[in-house]
Formats: C-alpha cells, sequence, structure tokens
C-alpha cells in the first residue's frame, strides 16, 4: 500500500515537471522552478519540451504499472530505476536539487516496494 502511494506521487511529480517543461518553461513559473534567465528561457524551450516529454513517459510508465496491480509490479520497478538513474544523472549534470525532487522518491517508492 505505502509503495503504491509512492510511485503515485513519484508519477505526479513527473507529470508536475511535464507540465513545467512543456507548457511553463519560459514563464515566471518555469523560470524561478528552474532558475533561468528569460533569454535562456526562451533559447531553450523546444530542448525543454522534449525532456518534458520524457518525464511525461517516466509518469505514465509508473501509472501503467500502479493500474496493472500486482501484473505490473516488474513495470513499475523498471520505470522507478529509470526515474532513480535520470535522477542521479541530472545532479551530477545539472543540479543538486534533482536529487532530492527526482531520485530520492523514487528510491523511497523502490524500497517500499521491495520490502513491502
Amino acid at each position: 500500500m505505502l509503495g503504491s502511494i509512492l510511485v503515485a506521487v513519484v508519477a505526479v511529480i513527473h507529470i508536475y515537471i511535464l507540465v513545467l517543461e512543456i507548457f511553463l518553461w519560459d514563464t515566471k513559473t518555469g523560470r524561478k522552478a528552474f532558475n533561468l534567465s528569460p533569454d535562456f528561457a526562451r533559447q531553450t524551450r523546444v530542448l525543454a519540451a522534449n525532456q518534458g516529454l520524457y518525464n511525461g513517459f517516466l509518469a505514465a510508465g509508473l501509472l501503467w504499472g500502479l493500474w496493472l496491480g500486482e501484473r505490473g509490479f516488474q513495470v513499475t520497478i523498471f520505470f522507478l530505476v529509470c526515474v532513480l538513474i535520470a535522477g542521479i544523472f541530472g545532479a551530477i549534470t545539472a543540479s543538486r536539487k534533482i536529487l532530492y525532487v527526482q531520485a530520492l522518491p523514487a528510491l523511497l517508492a523502490l524500497i517500499a516496494l521491495l520490502v513491502g
């Protein structure tokens, strides 16, 4: 139960990231979330939208695994590991904040599923 709740939280986080990167990247909200200048946000809007799409795929995979129930255990584990790897990579290459926003929730969900 706790594992499923944490997986849903990770999925919601990634849906929010999708919205930020696809729709709000060059708005005040998006620039504040990612600490961007208006010029940089405008220049990188297409790249951000591409990233947002990938975050949407991660969320979709997690929701698919939840929807499958017990049959979706391996699907859910796969997508959580993908989120965890992406979060670690992002923390190393872009911002340490990603470790806490993306990787840590995925790790907690993964542990909860494997223990529960």
